[in-house]
């Protein structure tokens, strides 16, 4: 009982001096309405008025703007028409001041029909006159200016004090922290079942869970669990998605925040923001706390060109540094921050201590994307002989948000050609739509350009396809996608280390195009730009990064670590940025002559592609191999499995039991069962 009177007396709203000025504002104007003494006058005419002059009883009477008249009674007169039983509309006649008003029609008229009934009566009555304006209107026009300048500042602070949270307190709110909470009663809670992929995320993650859940076992054993984890990986993969599933899986609240709501224009914000957070966080114990794109305010210190070292972002991470691991400890407050620019972060945030450890969230494979797509395919309805396989493998190096991307844009244009489910070919079309962008089939093109992009594009499939290790051709089209004049789509090998060898076949996969112009018209064209962009990149990587040229040696000049950015000289000599040069240009002219050669002895087989081309405008996979025949790479693949069935049914054969014996006939099934389990 005692603790429920406490909380009842924790969730009373605070006491307000706005409370006791309402309460007198309110008796004042009660008293100002309901005042006996006060009344408003009584409308009257000139008959009862003219009455009341002849019996003396009129003092005063007022001519306002020329049509209103106001009488003014004697003492004596208001008491006897207030204490009247038989006229009720004088009983709350005012005692002073005005007590009755009617209009005139002329003033001469009324003056004339006044100055008889005086000189009748022998009673005389004052007369006056006043152009009086409205009180009301007046009043509005003197306060304007003051109401727009109140309203104004109120605005302003209003907006100023939603950066710290808003709500009760205004401006004085600005340096709290407007943390979302997700409680762990909320329904909606997000487990590791709602994220696909990432298992081996998932797998370091769990010493979070497990500890939140049970954190008595390493207490006991003297064992600390990391006070903070840094989940790094490029954009899309689902590290915030992760972070919720943490939350939800160890039932515990979830405080997120991202890194940008710290930064305020006003100096000190940001500090006073993190030691609110951290004592929300604090409060809610045993709790995880995600900030989110934490390199907002962890960018490494000293190095902010324009700004002085009391910048207010570096106040903002001296706070943060201090909270994580300062004089006072956190405990039961895990801290998790994703971020996909973890080299520019300061190394004392990512020291022991702090983020003790980093969770790498790379892009998925392809049997991770494959889970990926089970779940942004549930909502739609999809053709029952769709492949989800299919679909993983033909979305290489594609992040999480990419693969629902590809479903919603599927899905889209199933719904714009009126079908009833999403098929294969829309799905085919939204990558497509994705990697290259939106068709413009309404572009002009001459014939003769025409002609020169399907030959160009042809000399890149026929290069990459006769080559063992450039990458599988999909399709090849000259339908105008984005900038792309046309385009060749490939399905690269997933794969960890690269060789030699594989890139210059690459090299000489991405040059054909440009070697069929020069091969058959005689002539090149702007159209291989992006394609000598990426050949030139690749080929000076090859030199200067992969130590891939024997001339300048195995050295890299790769700086993994993004800190040589404020480097003032390159960190070679000018006569080794002259061997780069040469041994680039090398690179590239063999990778040349390689294109060339294949180009050269495929020639018919390449007129072909590029007539079926110019014909179709879109040249899939089986018809690139019934011109050319099957990739070296796949006939290879194909003995291998070949020579592998054949070593399997030897194998089998050998096993088989005699006929006759029971005892090897028992011995071959259990063994059948194993290798069955196995």
């Amino acid at each position: 009982m005692a603790q429920q009177k406490n909380n009842v007396k924790m969730n009373m709203p605070r006491p307000s001096w706005m409370w006791l000025y309402g309460v007198i504002v309110v008796f004042i104007l009660g008293y100002w309405m309901l005042d006996p003494g006060r009344g408003t006058p009584v409308k009257s005419d000139w008959n009862a008025v003219a009455g009341m002059i002849e019996r003396g009883e009129v003092e005063k009477i007022q001519v306002i703007n020329r049509d209103l008249a106001e009488v003014f009674l004697s003492e004596q007169a208001v008491e006897h028409y207030r204490g009247q039983e038989q006229e009720k509309r004088y009983r709350n006649m005012p005692r002073t001041g005005v007590q009755l008003t009617f209009h005139i029609g002329s003033v001469d008229t009324f003056r004339q029909d006044l100055d008889k009934v005086t000189a009748d009566s022998g009673h005389a009555v004052v007369l006056t006159y006043e152009n009086r304006e409205n009180s009301w209107t007046s009043l509005l026009v003197q306060m304007l200016p003051w109401v727009l300048i109140i309203g104004g500042w109120l605005f302003i602070m209003n907006r100023m004090s939603r950066g710290g949270g808003g709500g009760a307190g205004g401006i004085m709110n600005v340096g709290k922290a407007r943390a979302q909470v997700f409680d762990k009663e909320n329904s909606r809670r997000v487990t590791f079942k709602d994220v696909a992929g990432l298992e081996e995320a998932k797998v370091e993650i769990m010493e979070i869970v497990d500890f939140l859940k049970r954190p008595d076992k390493y207490r006991n054993i003297g064992a600390k669990i990391p006070k903070g984890a840094l989940l790094v990986g490029p954009p899309g993969t689902g590290k915030t998605l992760l972070a919720k599933a943490v939350a939800g899986e160890a039932n515990v609240p979830f405080l997120s925040i991202s890194g940008s709501d710290f930064v305020e224009m006003f100096v000190g914000v940001g500090a006073s923001r993190v030691r609110d957070l951290f004592e929300q966080a604090k409060q809610k114990a045993p709790c995880i706390l995600f900030i989110d794109e934490i390199d907002a305010i962890g960018r490494a210190r000293g190095k902010n060109a324009g700004f002085s070292g009391n910048d207010e972002r570096e106040n903002t991470l001296n706070q943060l540094l201090t909270e994580m691991d300062g004089f006072q400890t956190n405990t039961g407050v895990i801290v998790l921050a994703a971020t996909n620019r973890v080299d520019i972060l300061d190394k004392a945030l990512l020291r022991a201590g702090r983020f003790d450890r980093q969770i790498e969230v790379g892009l998925p494979d392809v049997k991770e994307r494959e889970e990926i797509f089970e779940v942004h395919l549930r909502p739609l309805k999809l053709d029952p002989q769709l492949d989800r396989s299919f679909l993983a493998r033909q979305t290489p190096g594609f992040s999480g948000a990419d693969i629902a991307n590809v479903c919603n844009e599927a899905a889209l244009i199933a719904a714009r050609h009126d079908k009833q489910y999403v098929s294969r070919e829309d799905f085919l079309a939204a990558i497509d739509r994705i990697i290259g962008g939106l068709e413009r089939k309404n572009k002009i093109i001459s014939d003769q350009e025409k002609r020169t992009i399907a030959y160009h594009e042809a000399g890149h499939a026929t290069v990459s396809w006769i080559l063992e290790n450039a990458s599988p051709l999909i399709k090849v089209t000259i339908i105008p996608r984005g900038k792309a004049l046309g385009a060749a789509w490939y399905l690269p090998e997933e794969r960890q280390i690269t060789t030699r060898e594989q890139l210059l076949d690459e090299l000489a996969a991405t040059l054909g195009g440009r070697v069929s112009e020069q091969i058959h018209f005689g002539q090149v064209s702007t159209g291989a730009l992006n394609d000598l962009e990426r050949v030139t990149k690749q080929a000076y990587a090859m030199v200067a990064y992969y130590g891939m040229s024997d001339r300048i040696g195995t050295v890299s000049y790769y700086d993994s670590t993004g800190q040589g950015d404020m480097a003032f000289t390159k960190p070679y000599s000018e006569q080794t940025a002259q061997q780069i040069d040469a041994e680039a240009r090398e690179l590239i002219a063999r990778a040349y002559a390689m294109a060339e050669e294949v180009i050269r002895t495929h020639a018919d087989g390449l007129r072909e592609l590029a007539e079926l081309l110019l014909e179709r405008e879109v040249v899939f996979t089986e018809d690139v191999e019934r011109i050319f025949g099957k990739r070296r790479k796949d006939l290879l693949r194909e003995r291998q499995e070949a020579e592998a069935q054949g070593a399997k049914r030897e194998k089998q054969e050998e096993q088989e039991p005699l006929p006759g014996s029971e005892a090897p006939e028992m011995r071959a099934e259990g063994a059948s069962d194993e290798r069955t389990s196995e």
